[in-house]
């Protein structure tokens, strides 16, 4: 009876094999260099990723990467690229607080102008500063 399992058990092999070699090169087939590993909406237009990729917040290596400002009320994509969970919680609490798991997740700015820091409540040495003008 074990003979019989191989067969599918190599199929199923080939099919998680392509599977993984098609999510790793999501970036690859377009023409626009997109760098970030969070392509999740490969159909966009080039000029919405761009204006995407200025509204993301990445996690790596238990850092923030923030962008240079943000509109009011914009959202705001988290790309957590560690293995671990993380949150963007704004110091004041009231601003936002996002539970920002592996992957990708997102919140609302906030709508008044200014600078907002934040900080992981999971790794206190963690902290950014959210502008938003």
């Amino acid at each position: 009876m074990s003979g019989t399992h191989a067969p599918a058990r190599l199929v199923l092999a080939g099919l998680c094999a392509v599977t993984l070699v098609a999510c790793g090169s999501s970036g690859s087939s377009s023409s626009s260099g997109a760098t970030s590993g969070s392509s999740s909406s490969s159909s966009g237009s080039s000029s919405s990723d761009a204006g995407r990729m200025a509204s993301t917040i990445t996690i790596k290596d238990f850092s923030f990467t923030t962008p240079d400002s943000v509109s009011p009320g914009a959202t705001i994509t988290v790309d957590n690229s560690d293995g671990t969970a993380h949150t963007v919680t704004s110091d004041d609490g009231d601003a936002f607080d996002d539970a920002a798991s592996p992957g990708t997740s997102t919140f609302t700015a906030p709508t008044k102008p200014g600078s907002y820091p934040f900080h992981c409540n999971i790794h206190p040495s963690m902290h950014g500063t959210l502008v938003v003008k």
